[in-house]
């Protein structure tokens, strides 16, 4: 907890500047901003549930594709990668 005490005759601009300085050189912010986007890891069971979900729809994308269900869609802002379904879908629809 960073704490600032007004000294005699001190402006308020000067005491919020010796606030903010102190604020800066303890950290404070700093480990907030580290802590802000902070996930925890996932377990061993749901990281392996995810991989077979994973696993499971890249399959099944596979055998529409080799059955002519679904199309390759290329993106035209990224040509080297296969679009989404929902932006092949998006395309379809467009047509």
């Amino acid at each position: 907890m960073v704490e600032v005490r007004k000294k005699n005759g001190e402006s308020p601009e000067g005491l919020l500047r010796r606030f903010t300085k102190r604020v800066q050189s303890s950290g404070v912010l700093l480990r907030a901003k580290k802590g802000r986007y902070y996930s925890s890891k996932r377990s061993k069971l749901e990281s392996k549930e995810v991989a077979a979900r994973r696993s499971l729809i890249k399959d099944k994308k596979e055998q529409l594709r080799k059955i002519g269900k679904l199309e390759d869609f290329i993106d035209p802002r990224r040509p080297n990668k296969r679009g989404t379904i929902k932006k092949l879908l998006q395309a379809k629809i467009r047509r």
